[in-house]
C-alpha cells in the first residue's frame, strides 16, 4: 500500500503472478525509465515536476578492464565531460607554451602529472553522480540500482545487491539505456589488453605510448589531449576520418593534428595484440596499400571504432519491441514511440538519432510533456549543432558539403570559405593554416544556409550562437547583415562575401 511497491518471487505469485497484476491495471508507476543517462534523468525528473509517480532503474555493467562508474551514463563518467576537462588540460598546455610571449617567465618544459589531473577529474565526475541520486531523491523518484530485463509489456525485473529479485510495472516506459563501445573481438588480444573510452578517464596512471585505433571523433578528441599533454600517440586509421561529417574539414582536422605531434598510421588495420615480457604490448597491422605486415610497441591500445546500442540484456522480445536487425538499435517513429505504443525509446540506443548528450534531454523532456502536459510538441532533429573537441576544434550545424551537393545538386551549391587567423595566434607566433570557416548555401536567392562548418578556438561557442539562425531559416544576406563582436573568431563567419565557390571543389584542402 506504499508509493513505492517492491515486489519479490515471494509475492503474488512470484514474477509470473506479479506480470499478470501489472498486466491487469495494478501497476506502480505512472513512468519507468529504463537508464540513468542524460536523456533518461531528463525525463524522469520532468515527470516528477508534472506530479507523476516515476521511477528509475540504471546499472553499470563494469567495462572487460573492470571499470565502473554511477549514475548519469555516458556523458557525465566516460564521455562529454571527462572527456572536456582533459582536453581542457590539454590547451592549458598549449598556453603555457604560448605565456613567454606575452610576457610571462614560465620555465620550459612544464611536466604533466596524469595522476593528479585524472583525481580531478574523477572527483568532479563522483560529485556529478551524487549530485543527481540527490536531485531524484528531492523530486521524489525512486532510483534502483538494478539491470532490469522485460518480463512483459508493462514490466521489468531486476536482480538487487543480496540476491532480491524486483518486479516494477509501469503505464509508460522510456528506454534510454544508451550506447557502449565496440570491441574488435575478431582481433587476438583486443579484449584481453585493448581498453576503449569506458576505462581511459578513470585510468589512475597516465596511459604512456599510446595507440589509438579508429578514425571516429572519440578516437581523434582522445588521441588529441593524449597528444596535448605530452604522451606519444599513434591513431591507426582502416579508412577516412570522421565519417558523417564534412570531409573538407575532416581533412584539416587531421592536418592540424599530424602537425602538432600526433603520428597517423593510415589505411592500416590491427589483426593482434601481444603482451611482451616486460608489460608492452606488441601491435601486429597490416598496411592495405603495401600489403605488407608491420608491428610495434605500445603501453597502451585504446579501442575508438564505434558503439553498440545497450540492448541485448533488456529481454526486447518480450515486450514485443522492435530493433533494427542490422544495427539493434531500437526503431521509433517521429513520438519516440516503438512498436509497443506506450513503451518509447530516446538518444542512442535509438535507430538514425543522432548520438548527442543535448538531443536525448531534448527529445526526453517533450516526450515527457507529450504524455503528461498536454502538449503535441515534436523533437525536431534537424539543424542539430555539434562540436568535435580536437585539439583544433571543429563546430558545424547543418548539412555537410556532400550532404548539401547529394540533396540539392552541385549546381545549386554555393560555398562560401576562408582561412583566418586569430588574433591569439599573433603574438605566440602559432600556426593558423587550418583556422578555416565556411557556409554551405543554396545558391538560388535568398541563398538559405544550410551548414556552417568552423574549425578553430572555442568551435562550440561559435557554432552555437549561429545554430539559432540557421534553425530560425537564416540565408547568406541577414548572416551578412549580422555585425561581428570585434576581435573575435565568430566574426569570421559574418565576413564571408568575397572568397565563393560552387559545390565540391577538388582544388580546396581536404576535398
Amino acid at each position: 500500500g506504499g508509493r513505492f511497491r517492491w515486489r519479490t518471487q515471494a509475492v503474488a505469485g512470484g514474477v509470473r503472478g506479479a506480470a499478470r497484476g501489472a498486466a491487469a491495471g495494478q501497476r506502480d508507476y505512472d513512468l519507468l525509465v529504463v537508464g540513468g543517462g542524460s536523456g533518461g534523468l531528463a525525463c524522469a525528473k520532468e515527470a516528477a515536476q508534472l506530479g507523476r509517480k516515476v521511477s528509475v532503474v540504471d546499472y553499470v555493467e563494469p567495462s572487460p578492464q573492470g571499470t565502473r562508474w554511477g549514475l548519469g551514463g555516458t556523458c557525465v563518467n566516460v564521455g562529454c565531460i571527462p572527456k572536456k576537462l582533459m582536453h581542457q588540460a590539454a590547451l592549458l598546455g598549449g598556453l603555457i607554451q604560448d605565456a613567454p610571449n606575452y610576457g610571462w617567465e614560465v620555465a620550459q618544459p612544464v611536466p604533466h602529472d596524469w595522476r593528479k589531473m585524472a583525481e580531478a577529474v574523477q572527483n568532479h565526475v563522483k560529485s556529478l553522480n551524487w549530485g543527481h541520486r540527490v536531485q531524484l531523491q528531492d523530486r521524489k523518484v525512486k532510483y534502483f540500482n538494478i539491470k532490469a530485463s522485460f518480463v512483459d509489456e508493462h514490466t521489468v525485473c531486476g536482480v538487487a545487491k543480496g540476491g532480491k529479485e524486483i518486479l516494477l510495472s509501469a503505464d509508460h516506459i522510456i528506454i534510454a539505456t544508451g550506447g557502449r563501445p565496440r570491441y574488435p573481438t575478431h582481433i587476438e588480444g583486443a579484449l584481453e589488453y585493448g581498453i576503449t573510452s569506458d576505462d581511459i578517464f578513470w585510468l589512475k596512471e597516465s596511459p604512456g605510448k599510446t595507440l589509438v585505433v579508429g578514425a571516429s571523433y572519440v578516437a581523434l578528441e582522445c588521441a588529441g589531449f593524449l597528444t596535448g599533454i605530452g604522451l606519444d600517440t599513434t591513431i591507426m586509421m582502416r579508412s577516412i576520418p570522421l565519417r558523417g561529417f564534412d570531409q573538407q574539414m575532416s581533412s584539416m582536422v587531421i592536418e592540424h593534428m599530424a602537425s602538432h605531434g600526433t603520428r597517423f598510421l593510415r589505411g592500416c588495420a590491427p589483426s593482434r595484440v601481444r603482451r611482451l615480457p616486460d608489460g608492452q604490448l606488441q601491435v601486429t597491422w597490416e598496411d592495405s596499400t603495401t600489403g605488407k605486415e608491420d608491428t610495434g610497441t605500445f603501453d597502451t591500445v585504446l579501442w575508438a571504432i564505434g558503439r553498440v546500442p545497450d540492448t541485448r540484456s533488456l529481454n526486447l522480445e518480450k515486450a514485443g519491441v522492435d530493433t533494427s536487425p542490422d544495427t539493434q538499435k531500437i526503431l521509433v517513429d517521429s513520438r519516440e514511440a516503438t512498436s509497443v505504443p506506450h513503451i518509447y525509446a530516446i538518444g542512442d540506443v535509438v535507430e538514425g538519432r543522432p548520438e548527442l548528450t543535448p538531443t536525448a534531454i531534448m527529445a526526453g523532456r517533450l516526450l515527457v510533456q507529450r504524455l503528461f502536459g498536454g502538449s503535441s510538441d515534436l523533437m525536431d532533429y534537424d539543424n542539430v549543432p555539434t562540436t568535435v573537441f580536437t585539439p583544433l576544434e571543429y563546430g558545424c550545424v547543418g548539412l555537410s558539403e556532400e550532404e548539401a551537393v547529394a540533396r540539392h545538386g552541385q549546381e545549386h551549391v554555393e560555398v562560401y570559405h576562408a582561412h583566418y587567423k586569430p588574433l591569439e595566434f599573433t603574438v605566440a607566433g602559432r600556426d593558423a593554416s587550418q583556422c578555416y570557416v565556411k557556409m554551405v548555401c543554396l545558391r538560388e536567392p535568398p541563398q538559405l544556409v544550410l551548414g556552417l562548418h568552423f574549425l578553430g578556438p572555442n568551435a562550440g561557442e561559435v557554432t552555437q550562437g549561429f545554430a539559432l539562425g540557421i534553425k530560425c531559416g537564416a540565408s547568406y544576406a541577414q548572416v551578412m547583415r549580422t555585425v561581428g563582436i570585434h576581435p573575435t573568431c565568430s566574426e569570421e563567419v559574418v565576413k564571408l562575401r568575397i572568397s565563393k565557390r560552387s559545390g565540391l571543389d577538388p582544388t580546396v584542402t581536404g576535398c
